[in-house]
């Protein structure tokens, strides 16, 4: 094999600035390496972008990559089509998890690359399927980052390029132009988005707020849980119904449960109805009288609190009712119109993928003719063979937008349901066990209550976490006379959310039995 002289090719062998972009769906990742591209040409560099498409919106990122250099001499510059691990200038990432996977891939490298990522998240399909909490740990890509990176700017870009009404993709530029890792000014970069011809003003504003950010502030402190942040009790809701309400909780109940109490109010009240929110507050009033009688001012009321949040989610279960009531709201529209960036002179038509069963139907019924049919097994399935099929319901039409209003509408029938007699009946149970724990074991109790968090959902979902929540809470007698009681039956409640199958809680129940 004879060597050859690139040089004497014409081909230049100078190193060029090399830049990969991760984004997904929708985030404009597209038009950020377009303006990349752009920017380097208007200033006298020859550049080149590809692209790599992910699975899914949610299932891989697409990873744009672009390499720029000036000319040199006439020769024409070898660009690359792909990143090499370790010979990445810049990294881009549209979503904080997406920096981690960029460091993972080799394209962080603490000698040369700055890493300019949002730390908003869009979590993936795997962290949504978990039963439990299944988000991935941010704090393991700050640690890496520290090591993997020559220098990290990370803050919000989703959330400041919504306050500005733009895209990230925006936001994500106004952080490069900061960044001075490019050789070009500011107002280079504005020049490019003002070429762009739609939506500059708003792009212009979400590019500025960024460019100051990062001047100010270029990095934030990531957490793997957001912050808790609950609304003050108002003085007047203009509405004697539910001014009536807020005085309950202001004279009844004591300061440290009257926030989630009120969280649980406006909950309900939306679920159902007033009165509906006026019972939960008779129940949790029932409660927090057992609390105080049995030592809960020394707990700070833990008791009450946990009846407070838990009750409130309990009371607001996931019926057909529901789930119609939820898809046919003006907000959610104008919220799907603002995720996707409908334009004003643009149509949104949305499809929801629907299978309903008999149960679900049967569940909507009125409870002496849901039972009437349940009794009758042949019935049910001739009838569910009509019933149980997948449809994908278009909102946007007449048809199906009036038959969700009209499933909607029966939200006045909801306390006469089949379903809403024996989600009573489960709670009235769940309270009970409660009840008879809290003298015993005070901590106990307070777990009990927690472990409503395993029943969720309807259909296939409701019945796999009633059963592990049925599951759970026999270990109760085995439990209730020991001090660590409370926190051998946290770790089952955690082993019955690591998986639907429930292999996990059956190795903690073995675990318990053999204590």
């Amino acid at each position: 094999m004879t060597a050859v002289d690139i040089t004497r090719t014409g081909l230049s062998t100078d190193k060029p600035l090399s830049i990969a972009i991760l984004a997904m769906g929708g985030q404009g990742g597209g038009v950020l390496a377009d303006w990349i591209v752009a920017l380097a040409e208007t200033e006298g560099f020859i550049a080149q972008s590809t692209s790599v498409p992910g699975v899914a919106q949610r299932t891989g990122a697409t990873i744009y990559y672009i390499e720029m250099l000036p000319p040199k001499g006439g020769r024409l510059p070898v660009l690359s089509l792909m990143p090499t691990p370790g010979d990445v200038d810049i990294v881009l990432a549209a979503e904080f998890m997406e920096a981690g996977r960029s460091i993972l891939r080799g394209l962080v490298t603490p000698d040369r690359t700055t890493l300019i990522a949002s730390t908003h998240r869009a979590y993936a399909v795997v962290e949504k399927e978990q039963p439990g909490d299944g988000v991935g740990d941010p704090l393991t890509v700050v640690d890496a980052t520290d090591v993997a990176a020559k220098r990290m700017i990370a803050f919000d870009m989703q959330a400041l390029a919504e306050t500005y009404g733009s895209v990230i993709s925006s936001a994500m530029f106004g952080a490069l132009a900061a960044a001075n890792v490019l050789p070009f000014g500011k107002a280079a970069f504005e020049n490019v988005i003002k070429a762009g011809g739609k939506g500059i003003e708003a792009s212009l504003r979400a590019f500025v707020a960024a460019y100051e950010r990062v001047r100010e502030k270029p990095r934030d402190a990531v957490s793997k849980a957001a912050p808790k942040r609950f609304e003050a009790l108002p003085a007047t809701t203009g509405q004697p119904v539910l001014d009536a309400l807020l005085e309950r909780i202001r004279t009844q109940f004591p300061q440290t449960a009257q926030a989630m109490l009120f969280a649980g109010v406006k909950k309900l009240v939306d679920f159902q109805d007033p009165a509906y929110a006026g019972d939960y507050l008779d129940r949790v009033a029932r409660l927090h009288q057992q609390d105080q009688a049995h030592g809960g001012l020394a707990k700070d009321h833990a008791f009450t609190l946990a009846a407070a949040k838990y009750l409130a989610v309990a009371m607001a279960y996931d019926d057909v009712i529901r789930v119609a009531d939820l898809k046919v709201r003006a907000s959610r529209f104008e919220r799907v119109r603002q995720e996707v960036g409908v334009k004003p002179d643009q149509l949104l038509y949305t499809t929801e993928f629907m299978h309903p069963r008999m149960e679900e139907v049967i569940g909507t019924l009125p409870g002496g003719i849901g039972r009437w049919l349940e009794a009758r097994p042949k019935l049910v399935a001739w009838l569910d063979r009509f019933v149980n099929r997948g449809r994908r319901v278009r909102t946007g039409t007449i048809l199906w937008f009036s038959a969700l209003y009209l499933v909607s509408a029966l939200k006045p029938m909801r306390r006469k349901t089949l379903r809403h007699a024996r989600e009573m009946g489960h709670l009235a149970g769940w309270l009970d066990q409660a009840l008879e724990t809290l003298p015993a074991n005070y901590d106990l109790a307070v777990e009990v209550l927690g472990c409503r968090r395993l029943v969720k959902g309807y259909s296939d979902t409701h019945a796999r976490g009633a059963a592990k929540f049925d599951r759970v809470l026999q270990a109760l007698p085995m439990l209730i006379a020991r001090e660590d009681g409370a926190s051998w039956l946290r770790r089952l409640r955690q082993a019955a959310l690591l998986d639907e199958e429930g292999i996990a809680l059956d190795g903690a129940l073995k675990t318990v039995a053999s204590l």
